[in-house]
């Protein structure tokens, strides 16, 4: 599910402003961009993990102290230290010596200042969890109206399964009649035995028989229905579920006996597509 959360925090001089921004993806995926250091990166994404199950997360933090922005700064000692290390190996070398600019290029000496870790911690903590909360209710606003819609889409399911039904039964003497006049055109009066007949055309409308799918597929649907009315994250046993429906509805059409059951099916199967579509979207 997409959504958007942003929270702010401040204790004195100190400002965080947490932005968090989801879209979907199969499972949980978490970016954090702007954090000081790998403790703090921890700390988030560990805050994330325990509100949201499935979408990719990128979290945005920033940091002011007295309404500005770490400023960056040179580190003069380690300058001089590199400038001199360069200096003396471009000597060595015959070459230029290093410029200002080749020694601020180097790692370190532009550094922007950082906040305590200590210091930052509960500032950040509060922001986080006002941005959560945010995306949380988002998100869930999305969800109710995706389960609105797959919850109507199950209905649709359901009745396409019960005309599938209906349909198969009339399938049976459809197929035996049909048997019977190809055989007849092919077969000279008398050249097979009425009883090595009837169980020709048994065996064959066994075959077609799609009555053991529709249990399954039946057995499923009811799984999705008690799934969509369960609390918390669903969408993963749905992308399961769906996909052992869609074999049985594909083996009723691989079997199927007679044109309405075929298009009965294409129905479905469509239904069914876009609600794997809208699964992605739920977490």
């Amino acid at each position: 599910m997409t959504g958007f959360g942003r929270g702010v925090a401040s204790v004195g001089p100190l400002r965080v402003t947490v932005e968090l921004r989801a879209v979907n993806h199969r499972f949980l995926e978490v970016k954090v961009r702007g954090a000081t250091a790998p403790a703090i990166e921890d700390q988030i994404a560990t805050a994330i993990r325990e509100r949201i199950g499935r979408g990719a997360v990128t979290a945005a933090i920033t940091v002011e102290r007295g309404g500005q922005r770490g400023a960056p700064r040179v580190d003069h000692a380690l300058a001089r230290a590199l400038h001199g290390e360069l200096a003396t190996l471009a000597h060595g070398l015959a070459m230029p010596p290093p410029t200002l600019a080749d020694v601020l290029a180097l790692p370190g000496v532009i550094a922007t200042e950082s906040v305590d870790g200590d210091e930052l911690r509960p500032v950040l903590a509060t922001a986080l969890t006002a941005a959560l909360g945010a995306l949380v209710e988002h998100r869930t606003t999305e969800g109710a109206a995706l389960i609105a819609d797959l919850r109507q889409r199950v209905v649709t399911l359901r009745e396409l399964h019960t005309a599938i039904a209906a349909a198969a039964v009339e399938a049976g003497p459809i197929i035996a009649q049909r048997l019977r006049e190809r055989i007849d055109r092919a077969l000279a009066p008398g050249a097979i035995a009425p009883e090595r007949l009837a169980q020709e055309v048994a065996l064959l409308v066994e075959r077609a028989d799609v009555t053991e799918e529709l249990v399954r597929a039946a057995t499923h649907l009811d799984a999705v229905g008690a799934t969509l009315a369960q609390a918390g994250a669903v969408g993963r046993r749905l992308d399961f579920l769906l996909q052992e429906l869609g074999r049985e509805i594909n083996t009723t059409g691989a079997k199927s006996p007679t044109a309405a059951i075929s298009g009965l099916v294409v129905q479905a199967k469509a239904e069914l597509e876009k609600m794997r579509e809208q699964v992605q979207n739920l977490e």
